[in-house]
């Protein structure tokens, strides 16, 4: 999905003219459509950030090279499911904040919560009180899966390295597996070496990580022969946006439970990733819903509505590497000191007063189940909207529960944007 899909929908039909046209923003047939001609500010934005901030954003995926010409530099407010930028043009956001807000902008009991909370105070020398109330409140929608510790952070890359570095120790092993199949799961050098963006990590710590297709186990097993006992983790998303582009719902749970079995027969740790699946694929994610057996699974964006907080969560034996208490082996051999991660900010009190009223909020309404209804809507109407406009020899339609995928065929100026 794509926070501003009729944008791409509207320039890959105008290819030729894409500085030049309009945007369509509705195309119900009950309704007249409504185009979006004022940039100004936000060609005025766009002019001057870059002068300010590398890259324009602090997310690559905001930034102006991911988005056409004729589309908002910036937001300037939410509303619910709605975003409007420095123009004052509203658009449905139909990815939700990069995934991140399932309830919607400036949900109030969410507002309220953080409000509370913040005349309480945001950070202080020691813990505060409430990171003993999210995680247990967290820890219990995990115990299914035998999970008993969280760790909190303020990024996903925190969590995903922090789950690599006790994977490492507790293996005592040097290999760290990625799916190649998968776009993104940290910008620390273990992952962002493996990808064209490389500059800038020495070439000794690109070849500690190994790429697998998680959609063929046996690349897996050959990566398990080819390194045998030397390949502490691999980390894998059992609900991919970038699988459901190609297979089935019960072709991606196949091979992805085929690969939890190769790690539990070769002693690797199983690393889930639902950044993006987490309270959006179920409650509260995948790894419930298809039966992984994960050792850690990393949580974020959906859990703090908006508000930043993500999670490791993990089995005892494996957290407490991190820890301050002495932990031995299966040898009897004492674990050395395993620095963790250690941020000012990572248990900072407004995103964990966001995430246990977001976790309330799951308990007592059916948001997966609604959402699922949902994005099954929206997906008919692209694929209804894509036909009556002829464009299905560009636009192809995929979906699975919770993401609707737009893919543009054919389409190679950097403006009109390749896949939604």
């Amino acid at each position: 999905m794509t926070s501003i899909n009729s944008f791409k929908t509207h320039n890959a039909y105008a290819k030729s003219e894409s500085a030049k046209l309009p945007v369509v923003l509705g195309t119900r047939k009950d309704a007249p459509i409504k185009l979006i001609t004022n940039f100004t500010k936000s060609d005025e934005y766009r002019a001057q950030i870059h002068k300010l901030i590398p890259g324009g954003a602090h997310t690559y995926s905001k930034g102006d090279d991911q988005f056409p010409l004729r589309s908002p530099a910036a937001i300037a407010k939410g509303e619910g499911a709605y975003v409007i930028d420095l123009d004052g043009n509203k658009y449905l956001d139909c990815s939700c904040g990069l995934s991140s807000v399932n309830l919607g902008h400036a949900y109030k009991p969410v507002i309220n919560a953080v409000v509370e909370q913040l005349h309480l105070g945001t950070n202080f020398q020691r813990p505060a009180s409430i990171e003993r109330d999210v995680a247990e409140e967290f820890l219990k929608q995990v115990s299914s899966i035998g999970h008993d510790r969280i760790k909190f952070a303020k990024n996903g890359s925190t969590v995903t390295t922090a789950a690599m570095k006790l994977a490492r120790g507790y293996t005592k092993r040097k290999y760290v597996c990625r799916p190649s199949n998968h776009p993104f799961y940290s910008y620390d050098d273990w992952f962002i070496g493996t990808t064209p963006c490389d500059y800038g990590i020495p070439d000794e710590i690109k070849g500690l990580t190994l790429t697998f297709d998680s959609m063929k186990p046996d690349t897996l097993q050959a990566l398990v022969e080819k390194y045998p006992n030397q390949i502490a983790a691999v980390i894998t998303e059992p609900d991919s946006i970038a699988d459901a582009c190609s297979y089935t719902k019960e072709e991606i749970a196949a091979a992805h439970l085929k690969c939890g079995e190769i790690c539990r027969s070769n002693g690797i740790v199983l690393i889930i990733d639902e950044m993006l699946s987490g309270y959006r694929s179920g409650f509260p994610g995948a790894t419930t819903v298809y039966g992984h057996q994960a050792d850690m699974c990393c949580w974020g964006k959906s859990v703090g509505n908006g508000y930043s907080f993500c999670a490791l969560t993990g089995k005892a034996a494996l957290m407490d590497i991190g820890g301050i208490n002495e932990i031995k082996d299966a040898s009897g051999d004492v674990y050395p000191r395993l620095f963790l991660c250690s941020t000012t900010h990572g248990a900072e009190t407004l995103g964990l007063a966001a995430a246990l009223e977001v976790i309330k909020t799951y308990k007592e309404n059916d948001v997966i189940g609604h959402a699922h209804k949902l994005v099954k809507y929206v997906h008919e109407g692209m694929k209804s909207a894509v036909k009556d406009a002829k464009l299905e020899g560009l636009i192809e339609q995929r979906a699975n529960t919770w993401v609707t995928i737009s893919i543009f065929k054919g389409v190679d100026d950097l403006n009109l944007r390749g896949t939604s």
